[in-house]
């Protein structure tokens, strides 16, 4: 008997004690994936939002439970993974399954693990021998490669995994699965990285188990988003499809509606104007859950893109009287909620609002945000999935894995902010975001509710609803940690070969195949046009040569010309000084006007600020002259007042009546804004030029009768070879590219002492392969000069704050007060050091990623590490207690890596500052 075929023969008595642990049979999609990893395969699941793709994930855990091994369970946040470790202690036991996060560690040489994807990443870089007998690694939303600060993970684990691994890599529907699938065939087969790998299945699903009907909600009216057309509108499943945009057109009945609020200017029969016979009105949101519950539409989600939208949106319910519970479900809420947070400070709870938490969860009704601490969040978690919770109002955030099915979501916007402008949402994050409607085995359909958008029309909104094309893009880039972590483990050779093995290059090689092709197009086009690029007369090649060198020294000295005129102009408006009259003729009457202000623009243009005889204040800069301005005469200002003033003005207007403007003969009359003539006008063309046009009035094609058509066939082919040298430098730059952008990290780490010239990792590079961070060469650098000693544990928490900490929206910190003046010398010193490192990289070729740092939450770690309680550590400090848990715990995990990587002295102080932060409401 083959291997495979006793494998098979073995999963199949295994799959049968599976399903019926389940408790329900399986899909045919849940069935083809298991099949897959029952014959040895690795298998990549693309599926939508509850269509039960985890199933396949589960199996692993259960193979490896019955057949020994180890299976991994991994997820891109802790919250995902506390919720999984749940699930698999509830079905298996404690003993036999682990959790490792960041920031717990429970039973971790259990066969099955749940952790957070970089806690595997990290396993694979330290060799540990957790590692040993690892049969299944399951990555939970392995889309999340695609996000740009932690995506490269997902790829390090899966290029860097034992060929002998077997992953099951779980997916929201994304377009081009085929190509990410292709690329995980390649990577886990025998002629990947690993070598000896039997390769990965693709299994694609995309109808979900529970229909998605789409909704729009204006006025005081749910309409259905697309309607069955003409064709086969008769049809019952025409109909259906359409209800889930999967077929028909817009709804004619909301384009009519909005087409009538949109008239203006209407007149009646009696000739008086009118206002729109319509006005499209936003739902409140007690009108919405009041329409919800009255359809039996409840449990639903109501997504807000915004923490202070969340919580407003609960009090506003509440406010209103909402009351969605009844008696036995409030008794059964308010004991929920003593068992999870009753344990918390009371000053603690004070200061998060309890009571208001407690008061809106009994009446049904709770926010969900990354702004709330850990507990609240779970707190509410467990009282949705047990339908306790009727509604509640949630930013995306929630959308990322988190087992909280309703039976509608509502989404109040389309746009979000990105912190930089408000952008729509991407098919992809609307699919997210709608897939948690629909409970499986319990809802025959769900529903997503789009609310009235008072900023885009309808048929942009059903655009949106009915796009399918969301593809995964790779985010990887190679950091410093991870070069010497590769260094580590293999030489130059193989760390290239891993990189190239990476889907980024995969993407990027794909993209190179595309532009070869078109290349070979290109020049095959060249080819047909070369029999009309000849010419009887002469040598048509030299003649067009000539042309384009004489086109080239033409528009050179044109910018040239430009740039002196623009410098003069410049120059001219600097050298004014408040006081000096111009003659302008096109400002005011007569054309005087007097000086009384240059400043300069953000980006360093003069300006001039005049009052015209005419009282009025304007602005003169560089585009408004044509010649230099030179002052005609001076004034005296008024001593009193300013431009802005009108009885200012008045006088200086009355001083400038009193001059007359000067005569000029007409030739030097200057120019309006925007004529010809004035100083680039004075200088002709060069030496040069003149010989190149004779050079070309004398050459023999000149004289051809079929010029004309040579020219036209020369900018065709013109446009070809353009086109073509285009995708040849793309080509260059694509081609190998993360290979010179690891070159280019290693000569910043080889001139810093990080790594020698084998390459390999010196003493000072194992230190680094240890610091997991966004700014881990800062890090390292800070510790290798020393800039961390002699702080103590409530300043080395100050001090972790500021290399990690980033301010919500990305407005700097102001005001920022240090307490002690250790930590004021030690951030001054690792700002410098991160001035010097950045400059450090632009000379190496690299784009820096070394973010500003913000000192705005130091203070209030000093104090939290100090032992302060939540209200003294916040201080003045606006942030939410989520936000603080958050921070804190990122801290922690910083200084933890400290411990690990410091001397004796800074891992003693490190020790006692993690055991200060990871306490009360951080550890609750």
């Amino acid at each position: 008997m083959q291997p495979h075929e006793h494998r098979r023969e073995e999963g199949s008595v295994d799959l049968d004690r599976f399903v019926a642990q389940l408790g329900f049979p399986l899909d045919p999609f849940q069935r083809r994936a298991i099949d897959a990893l029952v014959q040895g395969r690795s298998v990549l699941v693309a599926a939508p939002t509850g269509a039960g793709k985890t199933v396949v994930g589960e199996f692993a855990c259960h193979d490896a439970l019955t057949r020994g091994g180890k299976a991994f369970y991994t997820t891109p946040i802790k919250a995902l993974s506390n919720q999984k470790y749940r699930d698999l202690v509830t079905r298996y036991g404690p003993d036999r399954v682990g959790l490792l996060t960041g920031d717990r560690s429970v039973n971790g040489n259990a066969p099955v693990v749940v952790m957070t994807t970089e806690v595997l990443r990290n396993m694979i870089y330290e060799s540990s021998r957790t590692l040993l007998e690892l049969r299944h690694v399951v990555l939970d939303e392995v889309h999340y490669l695609a996000d740009r600060s932690r995506g490269a993970v997902w790829e390090e684990v899966i290029v860097q995994l034992p060929a002998s691994v077997q992953i099951a890599s779980l997916s929201a529907t994304v377009s081009n699965a085929e190509e990410f699938g292709q690329w995980l065939d390649e990577v886990r087969s025998a002629g990947g990285p690993g070598g000896a790998g039997e390769g990965c299945e693709l299994v694609l699903e995309e109808s979900r188990p529970v229909p998605l009907r789409h909704h729009y909600f204006v006025n005081d009216r749910i309409y259905d988003t697309f309607r069955a057309g003409r064709k086969g509108g008769a049809s019952r499943e025409h109909r259906e499809r359409a209800s889930q945009a999967l077929a028909g057109v817009p709804n004619p009945d909301v384009i009519m509606l909005e087409r009538r609020a949109r008239q203006r200017n209407r007149v009646s029969n009696k000739g008086r104007r009118q206002a729109p016979s319509v006005r499209l009105r936003w739902p409140s949101r007690p009108e919405v859950v009041e329409e919800l519950a009255s359809r039996s539409w409840l449990p639903a989600i109501l997504f807000v893109f915004s923490r202070k939208g969340c919580e407003d949106a609960v009090e506003q319910l509440h406010r209103a009287g909402v009351r969605l519970t009844s008696g036995e479900e409030r008794t059964e809420i308010a004991a929920v909620i003593d068992t999870l947070l009753g344990d918390l400070p009371d000053a603690d709870l004070q200061v998060l609002d309890f009571a208001g938490f407690r008061a809106r969860a009994l009446d049904g009704i709770a926010a969900h945000h990354a702004g709330m601490v850990p507990a609240f969040k779970e707190c509410v978690e467990v009282l949705f999935q047990r339908g306790l919770l009727k509604v509640v109002a949630a930013t995306e955030t929630l959308a990322l894995g988190i087992n909280m099915p309703a039976r509608t979501v509502v989404l109040e916007r389309l746009e979000k902010w990105n912190g930089e402008s408000h952008v729509l949402l991407t098919p992809g994050e609307y699919t997210q975001l709608t897939g948690r409607a629909g409970r499986r085995g319990i809802d025959r359909v769900g529903h997503a509710v789009v609310l009235h958008q008072r900023d885009l029309d309808f048929r942009t909104v059903a655009s949106l609803v009915g796009t399918r094309t969301y593809p995964l893009r790779s985010s990887f880039e190679p950091s410093y940690n991870m070069a010497v972590n590769l260094l580590r483990r293999h030489d130059l050779g193989e760390a290239e070969e891993l990189l190239g093995a990476s889907f980024a290059q995969f993407e990027a090689d794909q993209r190179v195949a595309a532009k070869s092709r078109r290349l070979v197009e290109l020049e095959e086009g060249l080819d047909g046009y070369a029999r009309h690029l000849e010419c009887e007369y002469g040598d048509w090649a030299a003649y067009w040569a000539l042309r384009r060198e004489l086109s080239r020294r033409e528009k050179a000295e044109a910018r040239a010309r430009k740039d002196a005129v623009e410098q003069a102009l410049r120059a001219g408006i600097a050298g004014l000084a408040p006081g000096d009259v111009l003659h302008l003729p096109w400002a005011g009457k007569r054309g005087l006007v007097a000086v009384v202000g240059v400043h300069l623009t953000r980006k360093g243009t003069p300006i001039a600020q005049i009052v015209t005889d005419e009282r009025a204040l304007t602005k003169v800069g560089p585009r408004e002259l044509d010649r230099v301005p030179e002052p005609v005469e001076r004034i005296r200002l008024p001593g009193s007042g300013n431009p802005r003033q009108q009885d200012y003005r008045r006088d200086i207007a009355g001083r400038l009546r009193a001059l007359d403007p000067p005569w000029l003969p007409p030739e030097q009359t200057p120019n309006a804004p925007g004529d010809e003539g004035g100083p680039a006008a004075d200088r002709g063309p060069s030496e040069e030029v003149l010989e190149l046009r004779h050079r070309l009035r004398e050459h023999p094609c000149h004289r051809c009768p079929d010029r004309t058509e040579h020219e036209r066939w020369q900018h065709r082919a013109d446009g070809l070879l353009e086109e073509a040298d285009q995708l040849r430098a793309e080509v260059r730059r694509t081609t190998g590219s993360l290979v010179r952008h690891l070159h280019r990290i290693l000569a910043v780490l080889t001139e810093l002492g990080y790594v020698d010239a084998t390459p390999a990792p010196t003493a000072e590079g194992l230190r680094l392969a240890g610091i997991y961070s966004e700014v881990d060469l800062l890090v390292a650098e800070s510790l290798r000069r020393g800039l961390l000693d002699e702080l103590d544990p409530a300043e080395l928490a100050g001090i972790a704050a500021l290399l990690v900490y980033e301010p919500r929206g990305g407005e700097p910190s102001t005001r920022v007060v240090l307490p002690t003046f250790a930590l004021e010398e030690t951030t001054e010193s690792i700002l410098d050091l991160a001035d010097e490192l950045r400059a450090r990289e632009r000379a190496a070729g690299l784009r820096s990623t070394l973010r500003e740092l913000d000192g705005g939450f130091v203070a209030a770690a000093y104090r939290w590490a100090a032992g302060a309680d939540l209200d003294q550590a916040l201080g003045t400090l606006e942030i939410t207690g989520g936000d603080f848990v958050r921070n804190i715990k990122q801290i922690a995990d910083l200084v933890g890596q400290l411990r690990a990587v410091g001397d004796r002295e800074l891992s003693a102080v490190a020790a006692r500052c993690v055991d200060e932060l990871r306490r009360g409401i951080v550890e609750a």
